[in-house]
Parts: structure tokens; sequence; C-alpha cells
């Protein structure tokens, strides 16, 4: 059975392509906000979100005639804002993965945040208190949707990487929430 991609915006990007600014503006209208959480959940900083987020526009809107409608439109200005993102924080130089010299890969098989009894609000404290690599693959797999072969290609490390980071991180983020 072959997947079916919805494509609800080509009327707005023919307009676009035909140099039509409102219709730029109409796409800017309906993805901006979602955009920007994607990036601020990213880089961790609201000026750096804005940032992000105009920069994914100006380059999505700039290669809108390479939109081959693989995906839906919101898919691909997604990937385009993700890659921004990250290379945000790389260009900051932050430590992106802190290692402690050994590599460990801990089976996913429970669910660690069944009965979660912390609220949204704590949650994002102490998400904003993760190490940059912690939080951008957390980010990335629980927020995004991203897999571990997706994280590992868009960050440019091993999928066992992204797997440990993302173990590490649910481990550090519960040990934040549980100690305040």
């Amino acid at each position: 059975m072959e997947a079916h991609t919805e494509h609800i915006h080509t009327d707005i990007i023919e307009k676009c392509l035909q140099g039509d600014r409102g219709a730029y503006y109409d796409l800017y209208k309906q993805y901006s906000r979602s955009m920007y959480n994607v990036a601020y959940r990213i880089v961790h900083d609201e000026d750096e979100a804005q940032d992000v987020l105009q920069e994914g526009f100006i380059s999505a809107f700039r290669n809108l005639k390479h939109y081959r409608g693989d995906a839906t439109f919101g898919a691909w200005l997604k990937r385009i804002v993700v890659n921004k993102a990250i290379n945000a924080v790389k260009k900051k130089k932050m430590d992106r993965f802190p290692e402690d010299g050994h590599l460990e890969i801990p089976e996913e098989t429970v669910d660690e945040f069944q009965d979660f009894p912390f609220t949204v609000e704590k949650v994002r404290n102490a998400m904003d208190r993760l190490p940059d690599g912690y939080r951008m693959v957390l980010s990335l797999y629980l927020l995004e949707g991203y897999d571990h072969g997706e994280i590992a290609e868009i960050l440019g490390i091993t999928e066992s990487t992204s797997k440990s980071q993302f173990n590490r991180s649910k481990k550090k983020l519960r040990e934040l929430l549980e100690n305040g």
C-alpha cells in the first residue's frame, strides 16, 4: 500500500513561485509559531530561535522551486528549521555530547515516564537545564518524532550515540525533576 501525502498548500506554493508576496506571508503565518517552537527546543534561546526561524523561512522561500512534494510542506520546512537550529548550536561550539568515557545503550523496554507525576512547567524547566547534546537528542526524538537513524544523520553522530544520548538524557531529566 502506497503512502499518500496530502498537499493542502499547492495553490499557495504556486502563487509564491509566481512572486505573490501575500502567499509568502500566508505560509509564514501558518507555520511561524510551530517552527519557532521547533527551533527553540533545539537552540534553547529565544533570540536565537527567532534568528533560526527567519533563516529557515528565507532558505525555504529561496529553495521553494526545489520542493518536490515528497512530504508535506510543513515536514519539508521543519527539516530545514531543524537543520538551521542544529547548525546554530554547532556554531556556538557548545558541549554537544558530554561523554563519560564509555558507551552503554540501555534497552528501551520499560517506559520510565508512565504515570509521570510532574507538571509541564517542571519538565520544561528541567529540560532547560540539560546539556545541549542531551536536550537536542531528547527533543528530536520525543518532541519532533525523529528516529535514532534520522537523528544520527542530522547531528552527524552514530545511531548508537543517539540512543545512548537519549537514554542518558532521560536519566538526567528524571534526576533533575526528582531533585528539584
